[in-house]
C-alpha cells in the first residue's frame, strides 16, 4: 500500500513539473514560471503533510525521489560554480580599462557585505530585545541537548584559530584541490588565485602581447562555454524550486515551529527590517528600489528553497549582468565574495539574535552599550573570517558567541526550526552580495542605468 501511494505523489510532482514545461513553451517569463514552481512546490508539500505522518517511511521515500528534482538542480549548479567563478573573474580583468580599478573594485564590494553585516548585527540585537527572546526560556529536548553537545565539541576546532590564521586559510596552497570546493575557504581561495591570473595575463601583455592573446582569446572561448553551461541549467530553475519547495514543507517540524514561535517570528521581523534597510540604501543611491526588487526576486527565491549562498551564485551573476546592469567584473567579484564573507543573515543576524538572547542567562545585560559595541566589532571581524573555519550561520554564531565569553550549547535548542530560519538568512544573505555589486557599479560609475531601469532587462537570457 506504501508503494501505490508513493507512485500517486511521483505521478503528482510529474504532472506539476508537466504544468512549468507547458508554460516554458508558452513562453511565460521566466519569474512568473519561477513563483508558479513555488507555489505548486508549497501546495505539494502541505499535502504531503496532510495526507501522511511527517516521519512515515511514504514521506521519506517521496522526498527521496523529489530530490532528484530539487538537490539534483543545486548539484548541477554546484558544478558549475567553481569554473565560473574561475574562467569570469580571469576574463573580467583581462577586460579591465586600468588595473587600478581592481582594487578599488576589491575594496568597495567587501567594504559594503561587512558594513551591512554589522548593520544587520545592530537589527538583530533590536529585534530580540523587542521580542524579549530568552533562551532560558526554551525547554530543551533530548535532540536539542545533543545539538548543544556536539556545538561544543565543533567549538573546539575553530576557537583557537586568530584572525591571521582565519586570513592565512584563504590563501590557495592548491588551487586545483580548491576547485574540488573541498575547503570551507575554496570559493575566495580560486577567486584569490583567478585574481592572480588576471593580473599576470595584464602583464604579459604588456611584454609579450602575442603570447597574452593566444591566452586572452583561450580564456573567451572557454568564458562562452561555461556561460552557455549555465544558461542549460538555469532553463531548470522553476522545476528545481518545486522540489526543493516540496521536500521543505513537507518536513518542515510544525510542532516545532509552533514551540520557537516567538523566536521564528523575531527572526523574520529582523528579515524583513533588513530588507527594507537594503532598499533604502538602493534609494539614497538614486535608483529605485521597486526596480531592484523586482529583479531580484527570482533569484532570492531560489535561494530561499536551495538555502545554499554557493549555489545561487550563477544566477547571482546573470541577474546583477542582465537585469539590473551591474558591470560583469563586479558582478563575478560580488556574488563570489558574497558567498563566503559579509552574509548579512548568517553571520550578522544570527549571531547577534543568539547573543542577546543567551547573555542574561549569564548576568550580563544585553542592551548596555559595552556589550553591543563588543558585539557589532566581532560580528564586524568574523563575518570577513568566517569563513576561515566553515563557514555558514553555525560557525558565526561558535566564534562570536565564544568571543563574546557565552556559552555555544544554547543555540542547540533551536534546531528543530533551523531549516525554516536559514531559508531567510540565504536569500538575505544573497540580496546582501547583489547590493553590494549594484552600488559598488554605481559608485564606478560602471551601472548599465538603462539595463536597470528597462522593466524587460529582468528577462534577458534567463526566459529560455
Amino acid at each position: 500500500m506504501d508503494t501505490l501511494f508513493i507512485l500517486i505523489n511521483i505521478v503528482i510532482m510529474l504532472a506539476l513539473i508537466g504544468i512549468l514545461f507547458y508554460m516554458q513553451k508558452k513562453n511565460v517569463s521566466f519569474s512568473k514560471r519561477v513563483f508558479t514552481g513555488l507555489g505548486l512546490g508549497i501546495l505539494l508539500g502541505t499535502f504531503l503533510q496532510l495526507a501522511y505522518n511527517a516521519d512515515s517511511v511514504i514521506i521519506g521515500t517521496t522526498t527521496d525521489w523529489f530530490n532528484i528534482v530539487g538537490r539534483g538542480y543545486v548539484s548541477l549548479l554546484m558544478m558549475i560554480v567553481m569554473p565560473l567563478i574561475m574562467v569570469s573573474i580571469i576574463q573580467s580583468i583581462i577586460n579591465l580599462e586600468k588595473s587600478a580599478e581592481l582594487g578599488k573594485m576589491t575594496a568597495w564590494i567587501i567594504g559594503i557585505l561587512v558594513a551591512t553585516a554589522m548593520v544587520a548585527g545592530i537589527v538583530g540585537i533590536s529585534a530580540a530585545s523587542i521580542f524579549n527572546l530568552d533562551a532560558s526560556q526554551i525547554e530543551a529536548g533530548q535532540a536539542e541537548s545533543d545539538r548543544g553537545l556536539a556545538l561544543e565539541e565543533r567549538l573546539g576546532s575553530v576557537e583557537d584559530l586568530t584572525v591571521p590564521q582565519q586570513i592565512l586559510s584563504f590563501i590557495p596552497s592548491n588551487p586545483f584541490h580548491d576547485m574540488t570546493g573541498e575547503r570551507a575557504t575554496s570559493t575566495i581561495a580560486i577567486v584569490i588565485f583567478s585574481i592572480i591570473v588576471g593580473i599576470a595575463v595584464l602583464g604579459v601583455r604588456r611584454k609579450q602581447p602575442e603570447q597574452a592573446e593566444v591566452f586572452v582569446n583561450w580564456v573567451n572561448a572557454v568564458y562562452a562555454i561555461v556561460m552557455r553551461i549555465v544558461t542549460l541549467i538555469l532553463r531548470l530553475t522553476p522545476y528545481g524550486i518545486l522540489g526543493l519547495m516540496a521536500n521543505t514543507v513537507a518536513n518542515t517540524d510544525v510542532a516545532g515551529i509552533l514551540e520557537l514561535g516567538k523566536f521564528v517570528g523575531a527572526s523574520y521581523v529582523a528579515l524583513l527590517a533588513m530588507f527594507i534597510i537594503h532598499l533604502i540604501v538602493i534609494g539614497l543611491f538614486g535608483l529605485n528600489p521597486v526596480t531592484f526588487l523586482r529583479k531580484v526576486l527570482p533569484v532570492l527565491g531560489f535561494a530561499f528553497t536551495s538555502r545554499s549562498s554557493a549555489g545561487t551564485i550563477p544566477l547571482n551573476i546573470q541577474a546583477q549582468k542582465n537585469s539590473l546592469g551591474v558591470n560583469e567584473g563586479i558582478a563575478n567579484m560580488s556574488a563570489s565574495f558574497g558567498a563566503t564573507i559579509g552574509q548579512n543573515g548568517c553571520a550578522g543576524l544570527y549571531p547577534a539574535m543568539l547573543a542577546v538572547m543567551i547573555a542574561p542567562s549569564q548576568g550580563i545585560d544585553p542592551l548596555s552599550p559595552g556589550f553591543i559595541i563588543q558585539l557589532v566589532l566581532i560580528i564586524g571581524i568574523t563575518s570577513f573570517g568566517v569563513a576561515g573555519v566553515g563557514g555558514g550561520a553555525t560557525f558565526a554564531a561558535l566564534i562570536v558567541l565564544s568571543s563574546m565569553n557565552l556559552p555555544v550549547a544554547l543555540a542547540g535548542l533551536l534546531i528543530s526550526v533551523e531549516p525554516l530560519i536559514d531559508m531567510g538568512r540565504t536569500a538575505l544573505n544573497v540580496n546582501g552580495a547583489m547590493l553590494s555589486g549594484t552600488l559598488t557599479s554605481r559608485i564606478m560609475k560602471k551601472l548599465n542605468l538603462d539595463t536597470f531601469n528597462n522593466p524587460n532587462a529582468i528577462e534577458k537570457d534567463t526566459s529560455i
